[in-house]
């Protein structure tokens, strides 16, 4: 008997978090243990792709010409220019990957997130799959010497980054989970229970 699939059991999966907070390692952890049931959403750039850097994989690296022409189309979900350089969650990038069932997993910023947000208040799907995660750093002073070990900012971006952190800190009541950042390893537990409760309603439901 044939079985019709159902979209809507798949999860789109949104972590943020400020510069610093582990997110990103995060996420590269939940992909090493669940790829290929849980992807990472790949997001396009107009800035050039640096060494090692794959298109279609890292970002899709678009023209400017390229990038505004979608724009225009409205095939983004969420857009940001930073730097001169263009930013975008395209639509078909996340609708594709959800109607063929496969979790999709988003590292983007509190904007970008909250954009998100209001888009899934006008679709019904979207909205029954979307799950948003803030990473908390554990204090300021912790964020500020995780930024000056990482050794790839000056000091002048670390304390820019620091401002920033501040003010996205202040929008963790907006996400369905906020994780209070330990260690690399409590925090990818604390991701995968989040990840593991969250299917086990999809699918019951």
């Amino acid at each position: 008997m044939l079985v019709k699939s159902r979209p809507e059991r798949s999860i789109l999966l949104i972590v943020s978090g400020p510069a610093g907070s582990g997110k990103t390692t995060l996420c590269d952890g939940m992909i090493r243990h669940y790829s290929p049931e849980v992807q990472r959403v790949v997001t396009c750039t107009t800035r050039p792709p640096r060494l090692g850097e794959k298109d279609g994989f890292d970002y899709h690296f678009l023209k400017q010409s390229t990038f505004d022409l979608k724009l225009k189309e409205g095939a983004f979900y969420e857009f940001a220019k930073v730097h001169n350089k263009c930013y975008g969650t395209l639509k078909s990038e996340i609708q594709n990957k959800l109607s063929a069932n496969i979790d999709l997993l988003l590292n983007i910023d509190v904007q970008g997130t909250l954009t998100i947000k209001e888009s899934a208040r006008n679709d019904r799907a979207l909205s029954k799959q979307l799950i948003t995660v803030f990473v908390m750093p554990p204090t300021l002073d912790e964020l500020e010497k995780r930024l000056y070990t990482r050794g790839s900012d000056s000091k002048e971006e670390i304390q820019r980054r620091l401002i920033a952190a501040q003010k996205e800190m202040e929008y963790w009541p907006h996400y369905d989970y906020c994780i209070h950042s330990e260690d690399k390893q409590k925090d990818l537990e604390n991701l995968t229970a989040i990840y593991k409760s969250e299917k086990q309603k999809v699918l019951k439901s």
